[in-house]
């Protein structure tokens, strides 16, 4: 994720916040909805994020005539530690049509980078670390799937600094099993099976079925997920 005008951010956020108040005659519709979840890993888009560590995570949102907004939280990865998603959009159906499009904002409260180099004047070794946590709305991501009955195309592009990347899905999914094929810009490609047991507990097999000149880590990833609603 890399940068983004902030008032392209900001305008949308505005663009949302007008929408759901010229929704205030259905204002006492709007649902607050929360949960906490756990995983063996940080699984993101066909890899491991966290180095094998396991991944805490929770969210909250507030939805009103198919508009919502809400943050979701997690433990981080390991390259940027602790993080938090903003994220708006407005979604729908239509017979068996389905349709959803979104914004997605990234933050990193506690990232940094440690530099080390040698003070040759007073004989000694020097690391000095520099905050490189992001803005509020520097790594924004737009997001738009559309789906048709058990299958659904997703596709991810960023903005402004992040123009040239995007990543891209297309899945499907028959009663508790689904299977879903991910690519990114640089030709990384992943497949993902899952099965959910419940809706509190799901398990995903992924596996990167083409690693860039094996550029990435193409072992086969076994994901257990645990997520629970909270109660309001």
């Amino acid at each position: 994720m890399k940068m983004m005008n902030k008032k392209v951010l900001a305008s949308a956020v505005a663009a949302s916040a007008i929408a759901l108040s010229a929704m205030a005659p259905v204002a006492n519709a709007a649902e607050v909805s929360a949960s906490v979840g756990a995983a063996n890993m940080y699984y993101w888009r066909g890899l491991d994020l966290g180095n094998g560590d396991a991944a805490i995570s929770g969210d909250i949102t507030v939805s009103a005539g198919g508009f919502y907004a809400g943050i979701w939280g997690s433990s981080g990865d390991a390259a940027l530690g602790q993080e938090y998603d903003l994220y708006i959009g407005y979604g729908g159906e239509v017979g068996s049509f389905t349709y959803d499009v979104s914004l997605w904002n990234y933050n990193y409260p506690s990232a940094s980078e440690t530099t080390s180099w040698i003070d040759w004047e007073n004989q000694q070794w020097v690391e000095e670390t520099m905050d490189t946590s992001p803005d509020i709305g520097d790594l924004t991501e737009a997001v738009v799937s559309l789906g048709f009955g058990p299958v659904a195309v997703t596709y991810y592009h960023g903005l402004e600094d992040l123009d040239e990347y995007w990543y891209a899905t297309v899945g499907a999914t028959f009663d508790k099993f689904s299977v879903t094929y991910g690519l990114h810009e640089d030709d990384l490609a992943h497949v993902d099976l899952g099965y959910a047991f419940n809706d509190n507990l799901s398990f995903t097999i992924g596996q990167v079925v083409d690693d860039v000149d094996g550029g990435y880590d193409d072992d086969t990833k076994f994901i257990v997920s645990l997520s629970l609603p909270i109660e309001f």
